[in-house]
């Protein structure tokens, strides 16, 4: 059984609830994603921003970036899996929540991330097909 954390990007960075939008779009600049988790005062994972997120939602609303927060946009309830589940149950979480991204937690403590590409290199070719599939008729969340 290959767990989350065997495949997972380790050293993710989280964005603190109160980075602004910019902020934020500049941290994923500058790491190369699309995602950022959010993290609270506590440095407990407390929700997750998309790309997405601030282009529909912040900078399509004509929202001042430099002095809106993260928070403000971020996504409802965090999609989260335990670092030693199976990617089996990656993959069904992320079908079920519609997401390509979670965050992986071990305790309370986010350890690392893992994608919807990580999960289909790590499949058996005839299952990756089909993962993508899955998740991409999910209704889309991120």
């Amino acid at each position: 059984m290959t767990t989350a954390r065997e495949i997972m990007t380790t050293g993710a960075r989280c964005a603190s609830v109160d980075d602004t939008v910019t902020q934020a779009a500049r941290m994923m600049r500058d790491l190369g994603v699309g995602a950022l988790p959010i993290c609270g005062e506590d440095n407990r994972l407390a929700g997750m921003i998309t790309d997405r997120d601030i282009v529909l939602n912040c900078v399509a609303e004509g929202m001042d970036t430099t002095t809106v927060r993260v928070q403000d946009y971020a996504g409802g309830e965090v999609v989260t899996i335990g670092a030693d589940d199976d990617i089996q149950e990656a993959l069904a979480t992320m079908a079920r929540a519609g997401v390509r991204r979670l965050p992986v937690i071990d305790g309370h403590d986010l350890v690392g991330m893992i994608s919807q590409a990580d999960i289909a290199k790590n499949l058996p070719e005839e299952h990756a097909g089909r993962l993508v599939e899955a998740i991409s008729e999910a209704p889309s969340t991120d």
